[in-house]
């Protein structure tokens, strides 16, 4: 399961790379994976300290730390 994490929180930080600062529910439609997973790699990214997370209206805003 580690693996899939890390592979998926490596896709994350390629699309916010590509995309830059996005809306959570857009980053889900955005990636054809689970949406467990992408939790779950989302919160080991912004645990090492490599995205920023803002919650706005209902939603949160994701950007990569510069």
């Amino acid at each position: 399961m580690i693996i899939e994490i890390g592979i998926v929180a490596g896709d994350i930080w390629h699309y916010l790379d590509q995309h830059g600062e996005t809306k959570l529910t857009s980053l889900i439609s955005g990636l054809d994976k689970p949406k467990d997973l992408i939790l779950m790699s989302l919160g080991w990214l912004a645990r090492e300290g490599h995205v920023i997370l803002q919650k706005e209206n209902g939603d949160y805003s994701i950007a990569l730390r510069k």
